[in-house]
């Protein structure tokens, strides 16, 4: 076992202290699992190829930690409180969105259509694009055992609101609206759909005060590009809803912020700063995509973001994470002025120099404000990251006790893949582009970084129960882990992962007063 002084080097990245007082996390509060309501929780997955057994010595933690140089720097039922959760969602609106994303992504791939199963039907709408699932008047959805009770044959077929994408293959749609040919849902009906859904967000934008509590509701299951840099702006408490008051806003908080470049940037030299600074300029050309961030333009950008920002925030400074914080909002605003298709591949050198400085500031403002619902994840010692931790594993072990379960048997510890879920926002272990989409939602749920974040996680980890269930090393489960396979997810994998945890949030944690009435 490694020795007492490296135990406290595992996480620490520094020597020097920095100042601040630490703030607690508070987790929700779970009600008791129950094996009947969540049954289906523990089902295998079968959506990607699973990693091949192989016949090979049973490592041990111990054996793997004194070998590897390279390691990285149940209760008793409340019916009570169930019924309430069971009254709160809307059948048909939480069945129409995973209808929609099933649909589409069978279509994408050119699949048959099968029958519609049972327990899976409603009546047609006259629109075909869904609402999204939070809303202030829905109601939650009945639990899986109710619906068992009143109708057997739905508990014959595994049809269960919400399922994964292992329990609802891809292969399989169910048609929405009527519509039993998949042919005859053609591309140009499909951009009609979007051209709607736009023309939503394009007036609710354009009236002379925004409803913001409209607009999460309508950005939850997705910003159309042409207006998800306002409406990120608007989420985030950047700019006001009040359209005659944003030109002034914008061009005070980006002259605000050219203030602090004047003013502290030339100090980055300085004994006091320099070794902020050059932590920075290390941890940036690691970052991702290579093609955007290595960039001369791009880098001196994000040094500028992350430097001020670590000076005016001296209880945590800048910590390893942050930076990835901010390619996302840097992607989105610069978008606005490109027409590039792919985020990754983003060439900055045709945009002016004046429109470069204000997508700067305006990162840089909106980075600050999530930054501020989550920065006991990055003061001293990370108190914020090592709760969230703690709280995915109890969540784990009520929502999938076999996981859990294994993961404990072959000594593999939560900390040691999910303190990167946490620290990055699971940034290092997705595309870009499913970033963005993810953080569409994350930006319209209330304290989305900070307490949905959880429950994505959360179904982010069963999703691979079935890789996870077949690794019996300690080695190999924990670089599987840590490397899971999602280089060819897209935005139907990240909509149906958002709806598993948008349920598990419902299954397991009281109704937030945002979405009662």
């Amino acid at each position: 076992m490694a020795s007492d002084g490296a135990r406290k080097q595992f996480w620490k990245r520094s020597n020097t202290k920095l100042p601040g007082s630490i703030q607690h996390v508070y987790g929700a509060q779970h009600p008791p699992f129950d094996p009947l309501l969540h049954g289906t929780l523990l089902k295998s997955t079968a959506k990607t190829p699973t990693t091949p057994v192989k016949a090979k010595r049973v490592s041990t933690f111990q054996e793997f930690e004194s070998n590897t140089s390279d390691a990285w720097d149940a209760g008793e039922d409340d019916d009570e409180l169930l019924a309430m959760a069971a009254e709160s969602l809307n059948t048909e609106v939480v069945m129409e969105t995973a209808h929609r994303v099933l649909r589409n992504h069978s279509q994408r791939q050119g699949r048959p259509t099968l029958q519609e199963a049972p327990g899976l039907q409603q009546k047609p709408r006259p629109e075909a694009e869904s609402p999204s699932p939070p809303s202030g008047d829905l109601r939650l959805v009945k639990s899986v055992s109710e619906s068992h009770t009143s109708c057997p044959a739905e508990s014959a077929s595994d049809a269960t609101p919400l399922q994964r994408s292992q329990s609802l293959p891809h292969s399989a749609t169910v048609m929405l609206g009527g519509t039993s040919d998949p042919s005859t849902l053609s591309s140009s009906a499909l951009s009609e759909r979007e051209a709607s859904r736009l023309d939503k967000f394009k007036q609710l934008l354009a009236g002379p005060n925004t409803d913001l509590e409209e607009l999460r509701k309508l950005s939850w299951s997705g910003i159309p590009k042409p207006v998800r840099p306002m409406t990120w702006k608007l989420l985030s408490g950047y700019l006001p809803a009040n359209v005659d008051r944003r030109p002034a806003t914008l061009q005070r908080k980006q002259k605000e912020y050219f203030a602090f470049i004047e003013h502290y940037y030339h100090s980055r030299n300085d004994e006091v700063h320099q070794d902020t600074y050059r932590q920075i300029h290390i941890d940036i050309p690691r970052m991702s995509p290579e093609a955007l961030i290595l960039q001369p333009k791009v880098t001196e950008i994000f040094e500028r973001i992350l430097f001020i920002w670590a000076i005016r925030h001296p209880a945590s400074g800048y910590v390893q994470g942050i930076n990835d914080l901010v390619t996302p909002f840097f992607v989105v605003f610069i978008c606005e002025y490109l027409e590039a298709e792919e985020v990754d591949a983003v060439d900055v050198s045709g945009v002016p120099t004046e429109v470069l400085r204000n997508i700067e500031a305006d990162t840089y403002w909106c980075m600050s404000k999530l930054l501020d619902g989550i920065q006991d994840n990055y003061t001293f010692a990370q108190p914020g990251i090592q709760m969230k931790v703690k709280m995915l594993e109890e969540l784990v072990s009520r929502i999938d006790e076999q996981v859990h379960r294994h993961l404990d048997q072959h000594e593999v510890r939560y900390l040691q893949f999910a303190f990167r879920w946490m620290n990055n926002l699971l940034m290092r272990e997705l595309p870009l582009h499913c970033t963005v989409r993810l953080w569409d939602t994350y930006q319209s749920e209330p304290e989305g970084f900070s307490h949905f974040h959880l429950y994505v996680c959360a179904a982010f980890l069963v999703r691979w129960r079935k890789e996870i269930l077949e690794e019996r090393d300690f080695q190999e489960l924990l670089l599987f882990l840590q490397n899971l396979p999602t280089a060819h997810w897209d935005d139907e994998d990240i909509s149906l992962l958002l709806a598993e945890a948008y349920r598990l949030k419902f299954a397991f944690a009281d109704a937030p007063n945002h979405y009662k009435k």
